[in-house]
């Protein structure tokens, strides 16, 4: 397993983590999304490494942009 934690702005309540963790729950391979709402970290578990620009792009679809 392999995690990795990415910064999301933008995100103000329930529904844009929902959101959020639909787009990336898509990716194949993610096993796991867990998100901090007030400090806009998103830990994406997946059991292979993923592509940092499939992340953003999910995220992108979602709404909203990583940070940096």
């Amino acid at each position: 397993m392999t995690a990795s934690t990415y910064t999301v702005t933008g995100m103000t309540c329930g529904h844009c983590v929902a959101s959020v963790t639909e787009e990336i729950s898509a990716i194949d391979g993610v096993t796991d999304v867990t998100v901090d709402l007030p400090g806009g970290a998103v830990t994406v578990t997946s059991d292979r490494s993923l592509d940092a620009e499939r992340v953003r792009a999910a995220v992108e679809e979602a709404g909203y942009r990583l940070a940096g």
